[in-house]
């Protein structure tokens, strides 16, 4: 499994960022890569009050699995 981990603040501050993530089941972290930004407008559209300052593809954290 993939995890798409991005870091998402409140658009005009810093302050309020928080961590959130999309996870896929079957999916390479190269085509992860290539679908985020995709992916990561969709999440923003559904969010307009959000902005994302970062975001990376890994193996999904065996914290989050359970």
């Amino acid at each position: 499994m993939i995890e798409l981990v991005f870091i998402a603040c409140i658009s005009g501050t810093r302050a309020d960022c928080r961590e959130h993530s999309l996870i896929y089941t079957e999916m390479t972290p190269m085509v992860c890569m290539h679908g985020a930004q995709p992916a990561l407008a969709r999440w923003v559209e559904t969010h307009p009050n959000w902005r994302i300052a970062r975001w990376s593809c890994q193996p999904l954290r065996r914290e989050r699995s359970i």
